[in-house]
């Protein structure tokens, strides 16, 4: 089965790297109409999902990455067509210029070529992926967890319907439906056809692919983020970037999930965080030195595990450690970080420019929200993944991430000395 899935991908890929962008955009604006228009057939799929995840006893962040609703599913279709809108990389020349010996050469972004992405509960990262495949001339074969199979399956329909009626073929985008794991690895080994993998999941899931695949991996998307409020922060601002951070929806890979306290402000400061954090339905986990000025107000308050220093809560839970100075914290951030966001809450530009400089994450915030870490918030359109590793893509992925270039070289009658 994935044999023939991979040649009609890579047959596909020829094709569409031949496409002008307004011949990709055309595809992608059929693809949003017909999200739109097929609604209720695609979240009928994913309340048979949701039904069967609630009766395997999927945890509630789970079943929120899982669920759609018109909202959600009228987001994407907008996020598509804000692909539309975005420059077409293909064909841009990189650099270039005129050799000694005559010869012209430039740098050209290309297609990739074909995609594979394995992901778990998230159904907006089909249409998210396939879009900027297909504006970016590559194919796509996607393999969504079992939890979202039958949304997945009515959402790649639609995809494909779109591609059939722009005379491309269906094969450009494809989805392996069986739930069937050994495909995972049959399908990390097929470098016959499959140009990179960008694994979407758990640590398990990262930790496979790079053991497995045959192809180039991107990983990313683990986010063990942190806020260090350092002791020249004001309380109002920091709280209220701290609740962004933890709770506008916890399920997601760019949520704060431990906070580090500077000593010297400890005190008059988490009082006022358990405040906050009571009427926003955090747990906090405290360390040792929190714990105390923590229970002077209402949170739920549980001692820390030194494990959950290095875990995705991926729900309204959030570690709190008092720290003594900015290099505490960084030393912190170095050992227990995953490189995905880290902000700094401060009012002194020199630890501002200290923590810019020694965290070496993929995203870095001064007095923000870690939350904006997503292709949507960066101006590049729906993302592919985040990626958390430092060769050929790093942070939110958009659509530059899947081109590479070619050297092209212009002669006239030239040969090498």
């Amino acid at each position: 089965m994935l044999e023939k899935m991979g040649i009609a991908a890579k047959a596909a890929s020829y094709q569409l790297a031949l496409l002008s962008s307004r011949e990709k955009n055309r595809v992608l604006e059929k693809i949003a109409d017909y999200l739109e228009a097929q609604t209720e057939e695609i979240l009928r799929a994913n309340e048979q999902d949701l039904a069967e995840a609630r009766a395997n006893g999927l945890s509630d962040a789970m079943l929120d990455r899982l669920a759609l609703n018109p909202a959600r599913l009228q987001g994407i279709a907008n996020d598509v067509r804000q692909v539309c809108q975005l420059a077409d990389p293909v064909g841009q020349v990189i650099d270039g210029g005129l050799l000694d010996s005559g010869l012209r050469i430039e740098r050209r972004r290309v297609p990739l070529g074909v995609i594979g992405v394995i992901y778990e509960a998230r159904p907006n990262v089909t249409v998210d992926v396939a879009s900027l495949c297909l504006k970016t001339g590559n194919a796509a074969i996607l393999r969504g967890g079992k939890e979202t199979w039958r949304t997945n399956a009515a959402t790649v329909k639609v995809i494909q319907q779109a591609l059939e009626e722009c005379g491309l073929p269906a094969g450009a985008v494809q989805a392996i439906e069986s739930p069937d794991r050994a495909l995972v690895s049959e399908m990390l080994r097929m470098d016959k056809y499959i140009d990179m993998i960008i694994p979407r999941g758990g640590a398990g899931l990262h930790k496979l692919c790079r053991e497995q695949s045959t192809i180039p991996v991107i990983t990313g998307g683990i986010g063990v983020c942190h806020i260090f409020v350092d002791e020249s922060a004001e309380i109002e601002p920091a709280l209220k970037i701290i609740v962004n951070a933890k709770t506008q929806r916890p399920s997601t890979c760019n949520t704060v999930e431990t906070l580090l306290v500077h000593q010297k402000i400890a005190g008059a400061f988490l009082p006022a965080l358990s405040q906050q954090m009571a009427k926003s339905g955090v747990t906090l986990h405290a360390d040792d030195n929190a714990m105390v000025p923590l229970q002077a107000g209402p949170a739920k308050v549980v001692a820390v595990e030194p494990v959950q220093y290095d875990d995705e809560y991926l729900s309204l839970d959030l570690n709190v450690k008092v720290v003594s100075d900015i290099d505490d914290a960084i030393a912190h951030i170095r050992q227990h970080g995953t490189q995905h966001s880290d902000a700094i809450l401060t009012r002194t530009l020199r630890h501002a420019d200290r923590f810019i400089n020694e965290v070496d994450s993929s995203a870095v915030y001064v007095n923000a929200s870690t939350r904006f870490t997503d292709g949507g918030q960066f101006g590049l359109g729906a993302e592919v993944a985040v990626s958390t590793q430092k060769l050929h893509a790093r942070g939110p992925m958009g659509l530059e991430a899947l081109t590479t270039y070619k050297w092209i070289g212009f002669g006239d009658d030239t040969i090498r000395a």
